[in-house]
């Protein structure tokens, strides 16, 4: 039985993040004028050095979230497109899919908190936008790759 064939353009966009999720892991996030973080600019990378020393348990928890399970995620969606792997493991990538989102969802409460209770000022620096990117990517490249595989053979 025939497999459908992955898109060329969708291999290659996921092929992209492996490269692109580790600027965005540098990139700064934020700048924040906190009485927690005194001033200073914070990319993925510096916040979990940084939490690394205070919760290692934490740590450990948003490490996986924020760089294993989105490049875990990818490196599963290329062995996909390059048929190197079962397109059964989808639905583990699926689930690894969401638990990227994780950290997403941490940074948005930590800016949301921080500007409520007016404890200091946050902002935004490309960074943010290019870490959600690559993880929004990765959501739209995984679900076309699943539904591509549901359509069944051309």
């Amino acid at each position: 039985m025939l497999r459908r064939r992955i898109p060329r353009a969708l291999a290659i966009a996921n092929l992209a993040l492996l490269g692109l999720y580790p600027v965005a892991w540098f990139a700064p996030l934020l700048s924040a004028a906190l009485p927690v973080w005194g001033g200073s600019t914070v990319s993925v990378v510096a916040g979990l050095q940084t939490l690394w020393q205070e919760d290692v348990g934490l740590a450990f928890l948003l490490t996986f979230f924020a760089v294993f399970a989105p490049y875990l995620k990818t490196i599963g969606l290329a062995l996909v497109h390059f048929r190197l792997a079962s397109p059964r493991i989808l639905v583990a990538l699926h689930l690894m899919g969401k638990l990227a989102m994780a950290d997403i969802f941490l940074v948005a409460i930590y800016i949301i908190a921080f500007r409520g209770i007016g404890l200091g000022t946050v902002t935004l620096h490309w960074g943010t936008w290019a870490f959600t990117l690559c993880v929004l990517a990765s959501i739209v490249i995984g679900f076309l790759t699943e539904r591509g595989r549901r359509l069944g053979p051309r």
